[in-house]
């Protein structure tokens, strides 16, 4: 029988625009020793770590984590497109539920180029060729602009739902110390910015970002040993899927994924024994507004076709049935994807403790995550935690409200013991 996996630690660097000032392991690093520290536990009791990056050089995340110890343990590293942070929390619960590890570490960072995501590679089949024969253009935004358009053609939404899901997250993000943007648009404002492609305007989609972000899990037992059972946080359920099919069609809605979504939706409930009603909080993968309208029917939050009515009612924000994307999303948190996984985590984990403060969403029991990357893979995961206890940050201060960079003690607390002796030694 397979392991009860919690999450203990979270952590995560801020979301900021690519400036090339600061490296992929200043960023993982640093969203390492926070979920470390959270969960006060050295890196020594860490037994596997799956590291998530998209652009980068094979063994990124041994370059990383060697900064707080060469312990030996297995590093693998990942990419998977855009679910690339949850794919390295997948593979990190995969190891605790499998009862040969009792603890790991799920790192995800990302050091971007400015400007629209292209390939890095134009020389070989493009994993989306299919799609890009199709439309005959390969951006992002055109798939999920498109998609946007059969979802309004087909369903009766309007761009201007797509405008108030932009609205919605700018807003949530205000609020939100990590996010790349804070600033609060009106829809007029959202509406106006320059337009990207069909219905899709500049502040409906997401930036290309830097930062990184870290969880730490483990097995009851471990848990137990050292304490942690008043901020652990269950994965319930963890399902990845990728494409069905329908993929190959002609229907745009289908490009985006909506298909695999929606398989990985159903079989997370299935394995919760909950429904879509039972969920108070989500955390969705809005690279653009469309595929948030979208995802909406995927993940059964509303009846096929109605994504718009959930907006229209005022169900996916405060006060609503649902609160969607607390965090900001990734439309105003950002983008960075290999750690855009790690960093909806992180959000549910402190929202499942009510550590959020301003953002809080209230009585949260079950909080669901959705991270998707095109070509294609998802992750659905479905959080609750694990006493009725409240609890403090074992910090010194609350993390979800409040951004601080590490110090030298907060690295001193988190690397491993045995990188102090070997350092000793050779000095």
């Amino acid at each position: 029988m397979a392991e009860k996996v919690y999450v203990v630690g979270v952590g995560m660097s801020k979301f900021i625009k690519p400036r090339g000032e600061i490296d992929y392991p200043e960023f993982g690093l640093e969203a390492a020793v926070k979920a470390l520290n959270d969960a006060n536990l050295t890196y020594d009791k860490v037994e596997f770590a799956a590291c998530g990056y998209v652009y980068g050089d094979s063994t990124a995340g041994q370059r990383v984590l060697y900064q707080l110890g060469m312990t030996q343990i297995p590093i693998i590293n990942v990419n998977n497109n855009c679910s690339t942070g949850s794919t390295a929390l997948l593979q990190a619960r995969n190891a605790v539920a499998s009862g040969s590890v009792e603890c790991a570490m799920a790192l995800g960072f990302e050091r971007m180029a400015r400007g629209s995501l292209s390939s890095a590679f134009t020389d070989r089949t493009n994993p989306l060729d299919h799609v890009n024969m199709v439309m005959a253009g390969p951006p992002a935004a055109q798939i999920f602009g498109n998609a946007g358009v059969g979802y309004i053609e087909k369903y009766g939404a309007t761009p201007r739902h797509l405008a108030k899901i932009a609205e919605k997250n700018h807003r949530h993000s205000s609020l939100n110390p990590y996010s790349q943007f804070r600033d609060v648009y009106t829809l007029e404002q959202i509406e106006q910015s320059p337009k990207v492609f069909g219905p899709l305007t500049k502040l409906q989609c997401c930036p290309t970002s830097d930062g990184a972000g870290c969880a730490i899990v483990a097995n009851e037992a471990f848990i137990k040993r050292h304490g942690l059972w008043d901020q652990a946080v269950e994965i319930v359920a963890q399902i990845m899927a990728t494409d069905s099919p329908k993929m190959l069609s002609t229907d745009a809605i289908e490009w985006a994924g909506a298909d695999m979504s929606r398989r990985a939706a159903e079989q997370a409930y299935k394995k919760a024994g909950i429904t879509a009603n039972d969920v108070q909080v989500v955390e969705l993968h809005d690279c653009f507004s469309a595929n948030e309208l979208l995802t909406y029917d995927a993940l059964g939050l509303t009846a096929p076709g109605k994504a718009h009515t959930l907006i229209d009612s005022g169900n996916n924000t405060y006060g609503g049935k649902y609160v969607v994307n607390p965090s900001g999303g990734l439309i105003s948190k950002g983008h960075p994807l290999g750690a855009t996984g790690l960093a909806q985590c992180s959000e549910l984990v402190w929202q499942a403790r009510n550590w959020a403060g301003e953002r809080q969403v209230p009585n949260v029991k079950y909080a669901l995550q959705h991270n998707v990357g095109l070509g294609g893979a998802v992750v659905v995961s479905i959080y609750k935690k694990a006493s009725d206890k409240s609890t403090q940050p074992l910090v010194g201060y609350n993390p979800a409200i409040e951004a601080r960079p590490i110090t030298q003690a907060d690295y001193d607390k988190a690397k491993s013991a045995k990188r102090a002796e070997f350092l000793e030694a050779k000095l």
